[in-house]
């Protein structure tokens, strides 16, 4: 019941009482062996990854800073957020852009897939995972062809009180 109340205190909302996200396009890539997708309107750009400049004490899945032309980007790794192995960086890994509650962020993630369009029909509920901190960001799931799309709420993953990185 505490992470409950941590959550919500943190500004994320349990999946249970999220509505479900609208249809429109998404943004697919890869975490490991999953699909994700968020909202292409938050999305800025995605750039090759580069090596961060890194910040003393930060979270290990903050990577470090970038300097986006003039604008300070703090990278988080959404691999290394979600309990995943780290899988160091390839020539796939990649950095995509946010621009979320008026602050640039950026996520690294392993690679980009496409940008798929969904309609209500293609979006089910989150499924009752339970309480965990993950399961806070899943607005739902995309079911595209024979593709399971994990819908990420970008704003309250980088909302949240672990993360920190826009304020509530």
């Amino acid at each position: 019941m505490q992470a409950t109340a941590e959550l919500v205190r943190g500004g994320v909302r349990p999946a249970a009482h999220r509505p479900t996200p609208p249809a429109g396009e998404y943004l697919s890539f890869t975490l490991g062996a999953e699909d994700y997708v968020i909202d292409i309107l938050k999305v800025q750009e995605i750039r090759s990854y580069e090596r961060p400049t890194r910040i003393v004490n930060a979270p290990a899945f903050i990577k470090g800073v970038v300097n986006l032309r003039g604008v300070i980007v703090p990278l988080a790794d959404l691999r290394l957020k979600f309990g995943l192995a780290d899988a160091g960086e390839s020539g796939l890994t990649v950095v995509i852009v946010l621009n979320v509650g008026r602050r640039v962020v950026g996520i690294v993630v392993d690679s980009v897939s496409d940008v798929v369009c969904l309609s209500g029909e293609d979006i089910k509920p989150a499924p009752q995972t339970g309480h965990g901190t993950q399961a806070a960001f899943i607005d739902g799931i995309g079911c595209l062809d024979d593709r399971m799309l994990i819908m990420l709420d970008i704003d309250a993953l980088l909302r949240s009180d672990e993360i920190g990185l826009l304020p509530n």
